[in-house]
C-alpha cells in the first residue's frame, strides 16, 4: 500500500497541484487518499481552493471530486 503523500494540508502558494481550465483553476490543497486508492474509487476527492470569473482571485474552498477535475482540465503544476 502506497502512502498518501499529500495528506497534510497545505497553502495556496505551497499547492501540491494546479489544474486549471478556461478561467477556472483548482489549487489541491489536500489529497485524501493515494493516487492507487484513488483509481479505484469513483467517489474520490481533493480539498481545493478553487478561482474562476465569479468568484474572483480570492477563490472558494471545499471538496471537489478528482474525476471532475481531471476528466476536462490540464495539470499545470
Amino acid at each position: 500500500m502506497t502512502k498518501n503523500l499529500c495528506g497534510k494540508t497545505v497553502t495556496r502558494n505551497n499547492a501540491y497541484e494546479i489544474w486549471q481550465l478556461r478561467d477556472w483553476t483548482w489549487y489541491v490543497l489536500k489529497k485524501y487518499q493515494s493516487e492507487e486508492n484513488e483509481a479505484k474509487n469513483q467517489y474520490a476527492r481533493w480539498f481545493c481552493l478553487v478561482t474562476n470569473s465569479i468568484v474572483g482571485e480570492r477563490g472558494e474552498m471545499g471538496d471537489v471530486y478528482v474525476k471532475d477535475i481531471k476528466q476536462d482540465a490540464i495539470r499545470v503544476k
